[in-house]
């Protein structure tokens, strides 16, 4: 019952820092990622389709996203999509393709992303320490059912709290590098 409970929480942990990673890849730099385009939905013979399902994606340089329709005349609806995110990228059409020019961020908007990502790490912080809440109310339930002794529910609250810290630590070192991402000119 308590490798379960103890597998469990950090699993779900685990997931919280995946979360995490995702949101951070989502938070435009200066750099050209695809992951910018996650979650872009194309209007595609009336489905919303994601991008990467109707064209092929690449990076020619740091300051540039190349997206290659498989059909020519899906390029309007890419481009409707781009321009409806909330991305503040303006896409180039040459008939082929699609380009993508990734602006230099401004000091000021740095500033506003680095607020953003504190936040969202803020907010997995907050996931985690919930999880690890809802773990020591399982332990105390199983106590009081008896089924554990006293000096065990402490000796396990003790590892949550290493494997709580540890997530802590991981989300911590997560925001550092992306804040030194961000604020790289």
């Amino acid at each position: 019952m308590i490798q379960e409970l103890r597998k469990k929480s950090h699993e779900r942990m685990q997931t919280a820092i995946e979360a995490l990673k995702k949101k951070f890849g989502a938070v435009r730099t200066g750099r050209a990622s695809l992951s910018l385009l996650d979650g872009l939905a194309v209007d595609y013979y009336g489905t919303a389709t994601p991008i990467q399902q109707v064209a092929s994606l690449s990076i020619p340089d740091s300051r540039q996203i190349l997206i290659q329709p498989w059909e020519q005349k899906i390029i309007p609806e890419i481009e409707k999509a781009i321009m409806k995110s909330d991305l503040g990228l303006t896409p180039m059409n040459d008939g082929k393709l699609i380009r993508i020019n990734i602006p230099a961020l401004t000091e000021e908007r740095r500033k506003q992303l680095v607020k953003v990502v504190k936040k969202e790490a803020e907010d997995a912080k907050v996931a985690v320490r919930n999880i690890r809440r809802e773990i020591n109310e399982e332990l105390k339930k199983l106590e009081k059912e008896e089924h554990i002794s006293e000096d065990q529910i402490k000796k396990e609250h003790d590892e949550v709290q290493k494997v709580t810290d540890s997530f802590i630590k991981k989300v911590e070192e997560l925001l550092e590098h992306k804040e030194k991402e961000i604020m790289e000119v």
